[in-house]
Parts: C-alpha cells; structure tokens; sequence
C-alpha cells in the first residue's frame, strides 16, 4: 500500500513539473484566493480594533434646563449609571463646559469676541455619556426619551452623531460583505484554473494512461497523481500566501500600528502563525482537491 501511495505521490510531481507553466498559474490564482481569505481573516480583528477605537470617540451629551440645579442633575446621574448599556458618565457644569469651550476656541478671535458680547455663560449643563458600543447609543436615546425627567431634559445631541455612528457600523459590514464576496469569485476562478489544468494534463497523458489501464493499474493509481497535482499546487499556494502576507504585514505594521492606535497587526499575525497557516493550507488543498476531483470525474473515464 506504502509502495503504490509514494509511486502516486512521484508520479503527480513528476506531472505537475511536466505541466510548469499551467501549474505556476493554478498557483497564482490560487494565492490571490488565498491571500483575500487571509486578509478578510485579518480585516474582521483590525476592524474590530479600529471600530472599537472610534467607538471610544463617540459620545453622547444630555443638555438639562438652566433652571436644574447640580443636585438633581447628579441625582439623574446616579440613575443612568445604573443602565448596563452606559461605559462612563460625567457632569459638566455650566461653568465647566464654558471653560473647555473657551480652551478649544481660544484662537478664534470672533467667536471670543462674540462669547464676551453675550455678557453671561449660554452653555447648559450637561451630562456626558460613553456606550460601550456605537450600537447602543439608539437605545440610550430611546430610554432617555421615555424616561420619568424628560421633561427636565433641554437636547440629547444623538441625533447628530447618528448619521456617524451609522456609518461606522455600515461600513465595517460592507467591507466585511465586499470580502467575502470577493473571496468566493475568487476561489471560483481558482477552481476553474486548476479544473483546466487536470482536465489538460489527463489530455497530455493519454497515452500513459492507456498504457496503465492494458497492464492492470486499478483506478485509485490512474486518479491518484491528477489528484497529487491538485494538492501540491493548493499546498505550494498556500506557503506562497503565508510569505508574502508575513513580509507585507512586516513593512506595513509600523504605518499601521499609528493608524490602529497602537495594535500592532504583524504581532497578531505571528502571535496567530499556526491558525492561520492551518487556514492556508485547508483552504489550498481543499480548492486543489476538489478541483482535480471534479475535472477527473469528467474527463478521466476508466
């Protein structure tokens, strides 16, 4: 058994040296579907950092009457800080937020001059919260608008940010969806190459075959080295897609890391190396299998 597995395993190399030139472009093909699949791999944990970090960012201001004392605001405030949606909550006084107001336009000399012509603070106190997620900032409006003191409630400034809280949730999905959609084509493409090449390959061989068939080779030996071919391409593809996403991450990282606020992704990639070559190799070998599979059940009668 030993013997006619390694006779196939050398007779599939010996083919997939013989075919070169398809057998570079099955590969090609193969680690462009692979490299999408990784990369998606990689985008859903950057994705995650990068969401969550703007997240972080967003937040949510409750503006209260100016006749609502301190007391009661931080008696609301001790309310909602009860909600299991709400991260953080802080009290900004009237007085407080005209100084940060101040100290974020200090060099906008109209507008000081504007502030100084008023004559009295028209900033209103708020109450400053941050979600855990982006997500949950419609439920904390919703609960704030049905909430016992919405009467003493001024402006909740959600619907502002809503559009941008939307948009950040959208556009992680829709390079999520674009992703795996791309992959898919792409793993098709790989399928139909390899497919070609087998199906060429059974072509270029005709004759060796017959040869097998008038001695009395049994099935499992004519099919096995078309179906070798298929799997040292999707292996070969797959060492191929690790090195350059490896060397590409590498160079990238430092540009990177400033844009993900810290997280370092070449880290994460070597940190994660054996999951994700396991990936490569499942991905590349299943496209190479199957593919071979399918052209020798079509074009390989026996």
């Amino acid at each position: 058994m030993f013997i006619s597995l390694n006779r196939i395993i050398k007779s599939g190399w010996v083919d997939f040296k013989r075919n070169s030139g398809l057998s570079l472009a099955t590969i090609f093909i193969m680690v462009l579907a692979i490299s999408l699949a990784t990369s998606l791999f990689l985008f859903q944990k950057t994705s995650q950092v990068l969401t969550k970090t703007i997240a972080e960012k967003v937040d949510m201001y409750i503006y209260f009457n100016t006749d609502l004392s301190s007391d009661d605001i931080l008696v609301i405030q001790q309310e909602l800080a009860g909600l299991a949606l709400i991260r953080d909550i802080e009290y900004v006084s009237s007085d407080e937020a005209l100084k940060r107001f101040v100290s974020r336009h200090k060099n906008d000399q109209a507008l000081m001059e504007s502030l100084e012509e008023l004559g009295a603070n028209p900033l209103l106190p708020s109450l400053n919260i941050q979600a855990w997620e982006a997500s949950q900032y419609a439920a904390i409006s919703s609960f704030l608008n049905n909430s016992s003191f919405n009467n003493l409630i001024a402006k909740i400034d959600y619907q502002q940010k809503k559009p941008v809280i939307e948009k950040l949730s959208s556009i992680a999905s829709s390079i999520n969806a674009a992703g795996i959609f791309s992959s898919i084509i792409l793993a098709l493409i790989a399928i139909l190459v390899a497919f070609n090449t087998v199906r060429l390959a059974i072509y270029n061989s005709r004759e060796e075959i017959e040869t097998m068939r008038l001695v009395g080779a049994s099935n499992g030996f004519v099919r096995g080295p078309f179906l070798v071919q298929g799997v040292i391409s999707g292996f070969l593809a797959a060492v191929i897609t690790l090195i350059v996403i490896g060397v590409s991450l590498f160079f990238l990282s430092p540009a990177l890391k400033f844009i993900l606020s810290g997280f370092n992704i070449f880290s994460y990639f070597v940190t994660n190396l054996f999951l994700i070559f396991l990936s490569q190799i499942s991905v590349g070998i299943s496209l190479g299998f199957v593919s071979s599979w399918l052209a020798i059940r079509k074009y390989l009668k026996i």
